[in-house]
């Protein structure tokens, strides 16, 4: 079966580093979105068992913290500058759908018959939110949060790295087992490779 949900309960560690070197959130966001669809891209259903698994096992955890982060700091910061948008309204209803599903994978095994289906239902879901994400939400936020999406960007950051840090084995794992070495440089997504550039930072900054 897949592994456990994230930690939501642990607290934030200081960063200052990651105040003036994050991107704009909606940066963030889009880098994520690029992570999960290349993953997707990849899946086959012809894949070996422990492909498959790490393979949705890395997808799930991505889209379990991106949809936390989204709903601790994008959305709320959103709504509060921006008019009312149906597609911001129905986000985390969206998010919720998506829990559900990957409820239901993680209690399946690849070689389940139900598998690759309850993975393709996943699929569809996402892509049809990212959609929404990418032509309504993010052009909305980069006109309403413009003066703001540097430090919720910062603040998104900190977050994701309190997130991952209990699953750092898991995410070290699959991340290989889902994008192989030998493509490494072309496939991570650039959201995984910036969050390892950002621990470091974070890291050498506690040095000092």
């Amino acid at each position: 079966m897949l592994s456990s949900t994230v930690d939501s309960t642990r607290p934030l560690e200081p960063m200052s580093a990651l105040d003036t070197l994050s991107p704009p959130i909606t940066t963030l966001i889009r880098l994520d979105h690029a992570h999960v669809l290349a993953a997707f891209r990849r899946f086959r259903s012809t894949m070996a068992p422990s492909r498959k698994g790490a393979l949705i096992a890395n997808v799930c955890l991505a889209l379990e913290i991106h949809a936390q982060l989204e709903e601790e700091i994008f959305y709320p910061a959103l709504t509060k500058a921006a008019e009312y948008s149906e597609v911001l309204e129905k986000s985390v209803p969206e998010h919720e759908e998506i829990r559900e599903l990957i409820g239901m994978l993680r209690k399946l095994e690849p070689q389940d018959p139900s598998f690759d289906e309850s993975f393709r239902t996943l699929m569809r879901k996402v892509l049809h939110h990212v959609a929404d994400e990418e032509t309504v939400l993010l052009p909305q936020a980069e006109i309403a949060l413009a003066s703001q999406l540097s430090t919720l960007g910062a603040r998104m950051t900190r977050r994701r790295i309190a997130l991952l840090e209990p699953h750092m084995g898991e995410v070290a794992r699959t991340t290989v087992q889902t994008f192989p070495i030998a493509a490494a440089m072309g496939a991570i997504s650039l959201g995984f490779m910036l969050w390892l550039a950002m621990r470091a930072l974070w890291a050498r900054s506690r040095t000092f």
